[in-house]
């Protein structure tokens, strides 16, 4: 997916204020860098204009790998390893520009940077603020945060030079009262931005090429595998620690019911969110939300052994039929499916009306008493509708469909509870954790033999 300008800027090291479509703010910015934008720009023939601090671009945003051929040259970053506070940009390596202006300008003084040069792991090695850092630094999207061998510093890396740019992004949504707060709540904000950039891309069923994409940019570096199918869906798959555990499957729907109105406004009052027009589309955006948070949570964290299975399928809102269309082979093998997209908050629907179960009861009670036992009062398993769930459980797999927090979806009278939203994400988290448990419950249900009261 083509990021915006305010993207590229932001990822590649400018210090910029988005005013309005095509309007940006530089105040931040020295001439010294305004003038290396202001000539990048031309290079690659777009037409703007700069006025004091104000730039105005007249036309859509570059590819960024043209963007980054504009920006780039011989010898670029040769200094990087000279201790900076650093604000020249094309002091810096490409890749790392970004991370650099956002470390510094957060408070984090930089002492060294390099982007690997597509050979090795990308370092940035910043002094720290406080105790919290390194726990702050861990969820923005580094690989590895650890102790510098020189006290009071740390040591920030990545696999490849791509995830800085998105490191780049995720510090930008930073400030020093989010600082403060610390990482809980900082999690939370970085759900929120990415929930909010959601509900923002079309995707109606049908046409939901749009907002596959930028799943699928999302999720490529957190993932073993990657694949669309002949209908359109997402499958994806990633085996965490030594495997040795069981294997789940994530799912959520990427259509909406009908198109997002463009121009529309996301309307917010406190936790609740809803659309100044039309749909909202947290039917199912908020599942979507949680499922990528999901991803980057367990890329980044050692909290689960096994294997994940990702499905994002498409057309769920005109009879499930991307789901129907997900080959067995896909689902060999899996032990649980947890389907993100229910209405309202607490509930663990365990089957269709009733009639159609969905899992074994006993499984249902125990994710009762798991979500209990992890501090997440108000789960129950109780009755619901019709989801893509239906599919999973005609296979034999034990499913369920979990509350996201929204409310009269289809409607224009839609919202959205984004704590409730959050909460699902950390219930699947604790899920995650005891899947040691999980694996255990379901091998017992499937061996009606063995006295369920040891359960």
């Amino acid at each position: 997916m083509t990021k915006t300008w305010n993207q590229l800027f932001i990822r590649h090291g400018w210090l910029v204020v988005e005013l309005a479509d095509g309007t940006f703010d530089f105040a931040q910015e020295t001439d010294e860098n305004r003038m290396f934008l202001q000539n990048s720009l031309k290079s690659v023939g777009v037409d703007h204009t700069f006025l004091g601090d104000r730039l105005t671009i007249f036309g859509p945003a570059v590819e960024e790998e043209l963007f980054i051929e504009a920006i780039n040259f011989r010898r670029r970053g040769i200094g990087e390893g000279l201790a900076y506070r650093n604000s020249r940009i094309a002091d810096l390596d490409v890749y790392v520009a970004g991370v650099v202006r956002q470390l510094n300008r957060l408070g984090f003084k930089t002492v060294t940077s390099c982007d690997g040069h597509g050979m090795r792991r990308s370092l940035v090695v910043a002094q720290r603020l406080t105790e919290k850092d390194e726990a702050i630094l861990s969820i923005v999207g580094f690989d590895r945060v650890r102790p510098s061998h020189r006290n009071g510093e740390l040591k920030l890396e990545c696999r490849e030079r791509n995830t800085l740019l998105d490191v780049a992004e995720r510090l930008a949504i930073l400030d020093s009262d989010l600082l403060k707060k610390g990482p809980a709540h900082i999690q939370e904000t970085f759900f929120q931005h990415r929930l909010e950039h959601l509900l923002e891309i079309p995707g109606d069923s049908g046409n939901e090429s749009e907002v596959r994409v930028y799943v699928m940019e999302e999720l490529s570096p957190l993932v073993d595998h990657l694949t669309v199918d002949h209908a359109g869906n997402i499958l994806a798959e990633r085996t965490y620690r030594n495997g040795n555990g069981p294997t789940i499957l994530l799912n959520a729907h990427l259509d909406t019911v009908e198109p997002i109105e463009p121009g529309r406004n996301i309307l917010k009052d406190g936790p609740i969110w809803s659309s100044s027009r039309g749909i909202l589309g947290a039917d199912d955006r908020a599942g979507v939300a949680i499922l990528l948070e999901l991803a980057n949570m367990l890329h980044q964290t050692s909290c689960f052994s096994g294997k994940v299975k990702f499905i994002f399928t498409v057309q769920e809102e005109c009879g499930l039929l991307g789901a129907r269309e997900v080959s067995d082979h896909f689902l060999w093998g899996t032990d649980a499916a947890f389907v993100v997209d229910r209405r309202g908050t607490g509930d663990i629907v365990t089957s269709c009306g009733g009639t159609i179960p969905f899992c074994d009861p006993v499984y249902g009670n125990f994710l009762e008493t798991l979500a209990s036992g992890g501090g997440l009062e108000g789960w129950k398993a109780v009755q619901g509708g019709s989801s893509d769930t239906r599919i999973w459980a005609s296979h034999g797999i034990q499913s369920v469909n979990l509350s996201v927090g929204y409310r009269d979806e289809h409607t224009e009278e839609e919202s959205l509870d984004v704590s409730a939203c959050y909460s699902t994400l950390q219930l699947l988290k604790t899920i995650l954790q005891n899947g040691r448990q999980i694996r255990q419950v379901i091998r017992q249900i499937n061996r009606p033999n063995i006295l369920r009261e040891a359960l």
